[in-house]
């Protein structure tokens, strides 16, 4: 089965190479169709013809900007009546004909032998006629075809203008259309996706956006700010393909200024202005001037004055100065100094053009559901429906305000925070109830009014220096202050030393009264080593109404300096070391501590590298351990077995060392044919003065030890202690001797308290 199915697979990759072969044309990556005419064989070899003969058209294609070494094949032309002897000829005629397309008149066959460019001709229209050879008679009728060149993504998107430039109001909500922005292809745009643009911005992020088919560019973010950002630069890319990787793209520039919106009402730098006016003043004589700033431009910053309040109401008036846009105070009557000496006005400064169609103020952390304000609409039809409102939530992202319905009421749902957002620009919808698609916008500024809830600061992290040979009254830093509120509730500051230190011996504080202030040196000469360090509590209000205020600490560190007062160093630890040592001496004090950190690195590493011993003994106290010596040495010929006589045995002072392990020698016969009989008395003898020895000797071993003496040795008269059961009969040794070894030793170990046993084979 195998088999037949491998033969199967190799006939049908056989077939697909001959019909590979068949269709493939020379040196040409594209089929290309061959124009010809058709005939079919009936039964018996007769010989068919259609009843209408002659060409069989196929659109020939040839791709553009072919840069191969050899002219392109576009195609063939073939007859039916064509039987390959040669004797037909092939004539072409037409748009490029033997300029740019050459013919085979033999085959057939044509080529192009130039590059051809879509963009500069798409197609060209030729005629194909076979004649016979020999007479030039026309065997087929003429007839037309169509070249057509086939595109290439050889052209890179183009935008109509390099630059563009576009306006946009500030604030405007999200998804404001700015402008659109176009690009072409010169590519075909019928054929693949090579004239297929997708834009995008690579630069302006997040401010705005563009739409991907279209080039529509959009604000991306809300309420941004003209007094913050004016003008914003935005690049546009087109890339063709669709935007996929390996297409071809194109940039443009687009410049966006944000348009002004009257956002910003004016606002008086300071909240208190002082004027004097003498009683002989005439009505009309300038008496002093105001000037609010509006960061608004043109028309949305015009600012007219007013005098809405104050016991001078009656007898001041002001003007305002267009040019100079200040607010002038003027005397209206004449002044009695004994009368009264001083007036109050409240003046205020509105903008003459009001941009936003609703305006309203609410407090900063007002509680939720303050009321804002109310916009109106209203049908104008004779049937004037019902309005239903509601917030655009584009524009209140966060959610800060709700609306009625019903009556266009606005709330707060949370407390707002001027320093966090000073204006909220909303927009509110108005939809007819019975004709929703009836619908109108109107935008909504609401301005957050500023309450003093922030207490000024510091502008800065300061620490201050002052020399060890500073002079009395001498100034030696300048300090600032910082405060989130308005400006009506924070400048001018006021700064001061707290009434427990308003008499520091060390330094006293001058307000400079333009919201600085300037500390100063109270006593001359000051010491690190006394004291190197000193912390100035510093009292500072705003002119918010009620006050607030801080208290802030400045770190004065006390250095040395030069005679010119320059630093020359803060540390109080090397001041000491110098005041004391001399700079021989310093040198030779860590000349000493670098060479005692030598000797015990090295002290150190030698005793890391010595050997540790074999046997570690992790107990001194060495009870119930069994010291065993099985050294046997090379047999019965051996003369240098352990002696455990030399363990300190005071017999081995003198230099002699008595065999103490073995039997005394003796001298008899043995009987023949017969073990001889032990010894029982010497036995007895030598193990009864081992007992005594152990008992009385203050270096013998400690107690509950066993100590076994496995010797042999030359003229042992034991023999082997391993064959006592050895059934030679014909040894000269005394073999009753050594089995009354066992019980004797046994004797000995129960002397010594040890719990081992011995058997009689020991």
């Amino acid at each position: 089965m195998k088999e037949d199915n491998c033969l199967h697979a190799a006939l049908i990759c056989l077939g697909m190479l001959y019909y590979s072969h068949a269709v493939t044309t020379e040196k040409l990556n594209h089929t290309r169709p061959s124009l010809h005419g058709h005939h079919e064989k009936g039964k018996e070899g007769q010989i068919l013809h259609r009843s209408k003969r002659g060409w069989v058209w196929n659109q020939f294609f040839v791709i553009e900007e072919y840069t191969g070494p050899d002219p392109v094949l576009v195609g063939r032309l073939h007859s039916d009546i064509d039987s390959g002897d040669g004797n037909i000829k092939y004539i072409l005629s037409g748009e490029g004909a033997g300029i740019i397309f050459v013919i085979d008149d033999k085959s057939g066959n044509i080529h192009a032998t130039k590059t051809l460019d879509r963009e500069e001709r798409a197609q060209y229209t030729l005629t194909a006629q076979a004649v016979d050879r020999n007479t030039n008679r026309p065997l087929e009728p003429p007839s037309e075809f169509i070249v057509k060149v086939q595109d290439i993504n050889d052209n890179p998107p183009e935008f109509l203008h390099e630059n563009y430039h576009a306006n946009v109001p500030e604030r405007s909500n999200v998804g404001t259309s700015v402008i659109q922005v176009t690009a072409s292809d010169a590519d075909d745009p019928t054929y693949g996706n090579s004239a297929k643009l997708v834009y995008s911005i690579l630069e302006g992020q997040p401010y705005f956006s563009v739409e991907a088919q279209t080039g529509i560019i959009r604000t991306a973010l809300p309420n941004m700010d003209r007094e913050a950002k004016e003008e914003y630069h935005v690049v546009i890319q087109a890339k063709d393909m669709g935007g996929h990787m390996g297409g071809l793209s194109g940039t443009t520039k687009v410049t966006i200024t944000l348009t002004d919106v009257n956002d910003n009402p004016p606002k008086f730098p300071q909240s208190v202005y002082q004027m004097s006016v003498s009683e002989a003043a005439v009505p009309g004589e300038e008496v002093g001037r105001v000037k609010a700033k509006d960061p608004d431009i043109g028309e949305n910053g015009l600012v007219a004055y007013s005098i809405i309040d104050g016991d001078g109401v009656d007898m001041f008036e002001i003007t305002t100065d267009y040019e100079t846009q200040e607010g002038v105070v003027k005397l209206k009557k004449l002044l009695d100094f004994e009368t009264k000496k001083s007036y109050s006005l409240k003046v205020e400064a509105a903008n003459v053009h009001i941009d936003p169609n609703y305006i309203f103020e609410v407090q900063e952390n007002a509680a939720s559901g303050t009321v804002v304000g109310k916009v109106h609409a209203k049908d104008p039809d004779a049937a004037n429906s019902a309005i239903r409102y509601s917030i655009d939530r584009h524009t209140d992202l966060e959610r800060y305000f709700t609306i009625n319905a019903d009556d266009g009421n606005i709330k707060t749902i949370k407390a707002l925070d001027r320093e966090e957002i000073a204006w909220h620009n909303i927009s509110v919808f108005a939809v007819e109830v019975h004709k929703q698609h009836q619908e109108a916008k109107v935008p909504v500024a609401i301005k957050v009014v500023d309450v003093n809830d922030n207490a000024p600061k510091f502008a800065a992290a300061y620490e201050a220096f002052v020399c060890e040979n500073a002079r009395s009254n001498q100034q030696f830093i300048t300090i600032s202050a910082d405060d989130k509120d308005d400006s009506a509730n924070g400048p001018r500051f006021i700064f001061s030393l707290p009434p427990e230190i308003i008499h520091n011996p060390n330094f006293t504080l001058r307000d400079n009264r333009d919201n600085t202030a300037s500390v100063l040196v109270r006593r001359e000469g000051f010491s690190r080593q006394k004291q190197d360090l000193y912390f100035l509590p510093i009292v500072i209000s705003d002119g918010g109404l009620p006050p607030m205020s801080s208290t802030n600490t400045l770190t004065i560190r006390v250095c040395g300096c030069d005679s010119n007062g320059s630093l020359l160093s803060c540390n109080a630890e090397a001041y000491i070391l110098n005041a004391g040592l001399s700079t021989g001496a310093l040198i030779a004090i860590l000349a000493c501590i670098v060479i005692l950190l030598v000797i015990v690195v090295l002290f150190v590493t030698l005793k890391r590298q010595k050997k540790e011993p074999l046997i570690v003994f992790e107990e001194e106290d060495v009870r119930e351990n069994i010291i065993t010596y099985d050294d046997e040495g090379g047999g019965e010929e051996d003369t240098e077995a352990f002696d455990i006589a030399t363990l300190q045995n005071p017999d081995g002072i003198n230099g002699f060392i008595p065999r103490k392990d073995i039997k005394p020698e003796y001298q008899y016969m043995p009987r023949p044919g017969l073990r001889p009989a032990p010894n029982s008395v010497d036995v007895d003898d030598f193990i009864n003065t081992r007992i005594q020895e152990a008992d009385n000797d203050p270096t013998a071993p400690p107690y509950d030890s066993i100590q076994i003496y496995g010797y042999e040795g030359r003229g042992s008269v034991a023999g082997s202690l391993s064959s006592l059961e050895s059934a030679t009969t014909d040894s000269d040794l005394d073999y009753d001797y050594l089995q009354n070894w066992g019980p004797r030793f046994k004797k000995l170990a129960d002397l010594y308290g040890s719990k081992d046993t011995f058997d009689d084979d020991s």
